[in-house]
């Protein structure tokens, strides 16, 4: 290999790991979750909500539908996943 060819390797590694975000643990509906979402919305759709009438909420604070695209997760986030129920 020449040094170019290792460098732009080297070049290519770093964007890779940069773009894909690290493996954390949330805490989701109460047990811990492994999670590289980035976001709420990223989330409801790995874990299968995508397109289900849920409420949100991420350390107890409501979080709209329209947001949940903004709405960026840390490490250790609280997130709460509702289901509607009827009843009465």
């Amino acid at each position: 290999m020449t040094e170019q060819t290792i460098s732009t390797a080297a070049v290519r590694a770093q964007e890779t790991t940069a773009s894909t975000p690290a493996e954390v643990t949330l805490i989701v509906n109460g047990a811990p979750t492994p999670s590289s979402c980035a976001t709420l919305a990223e989330l409801l759709i790995a874990l299968e909500f995508d397109g289900t009438a849920v409420a949100t909420a991420v350390n107890g604070d409501f979080v709209p539908a329209a947001d949940r695209t903004g709405h960026r997760l840390a490490p250790g986030d609280n997130v709460e996943i509702l289901s509607p129920r009827q009843g009465g």
